[in-house]
């Protein structure tokens, strides 16, 4: 028995180690590339830079002065910080409400929130741009209030899920206390949804960042446009591609939101966790 877990356990490793690869070795191309010169990307994709190929840093500084990356990053993080605190916050306040309000209106509001999840972006996009233009939210602070119509859907069940693990005397104690509804969520409520909020924030943050196709359709693109966005406008005349400036600007798009991911991705396990309870 013993060798036979053995076995497995070296199965699983090589395996995992393989799909590992995989993931890991696009990123590593395209880091590779993004310090050649763009003549020998296309000739050369899958090799070192040496001597003859390496560019240097000029890929990044095209990138950031010819196609004002850094506009664009500043853009997404607005975006991405915004939508994100905006996120949080209503929904945990809805999932509360929702949970501890028993009624009908409670639960065809829940209802309605866990079948946006199912509804293709597809279906609504031609609609929401109209109506965006219509209502002036071709801005970065209008895109805000539609990230969180489409986010709504996942955080609400999540943070549904963790409100029934509460127990309710803790609110009802702080209420005898003198405290309000509002002042018990957030002096009582919230801090114990920490898990949850922390998981709940890395998928919106992942999801917003790499965002190409709300953007696209929402913003106003004379004025403001995101990472993904600028990555496209790199494009040239008759199809012309700048692939050393297109590959820095990847990277620089890229290393961002890994990092973020990997110094908090063991707070997911435990949000999902904490919030897949029975109510």
């Amino acid at each position: 028995m013993k060798k036979e877990r053995s076995a497995l356990n070296t199965a699983g490793t090589g395996i995992f180690t393989i799909v590992g690869i995989v993931y890991i070795l696009p990123i590593l191309i395209v880091l590779m590339n993004s310090f050649k010169k763009k003549v020998y990307i296309n000739k050369q994709p899958f090799q070192l830079p040496d001597g003859k190929t390496m560019a240097g840093l000029e890929n990044y500084m095209t990138a950031i002065d010819k196609y004002n990356l850094l506009s664009a990053v500043g853009w997404t993080v607005f975006i991405t910080v915004g939508s994100v605190l905006v996120i949080l916050v209503c929904t945990s306040m809805c999932a509360w409400y929702i949970t501890r309000v028993k009624s009908k209106f409670t639960k065809m509001l829940y209802l309605l929130c866990v079948f946006s999840m199912v509804v293709p972006f597809q279906m609504v996009m031609f609609t929401l741009s109209l109506v965006a233009d219509r209502t002036g939210l071709r801005t970065p602070w209008g895109i805000i209030i539609i990230y969180l119509g489409f986010g709504a859907g996942l955080a609400v069940f999540m943070f549904c899920g963790f409100v029934k693990s509460i127990p309710i005397e803790i609110e009802e104690a702080a209420m005898i206390d003198g405290c309000t509804p509002i002042r018990t969520f957030f002096s009582v409520v919230l801090p114990i949804m920490k898990p949850t909020y922390i998981s709940v924030g890395i998928l919106e943050t992942m999801w917003i960042w790499n965002d190409f196709l709300l953007p696209y359709l929402v913003l106003d693109l004379n004025k403001y446009k995101t990472i993904s966005i600028a990555i496209q406008y790199m494009k040239g005349s008759y199809g012309r591609v700048d692939m050393g400036a297109v590959m820095a600007a990847l990277i620089l798009a890229v290393i961002p939101v890994i990092i973020f991911y990997l110094s908090c991705q063991k707070h997911i396990i435990k949000g999902v966790a904490a919030g897949a309870v029975k109510g």
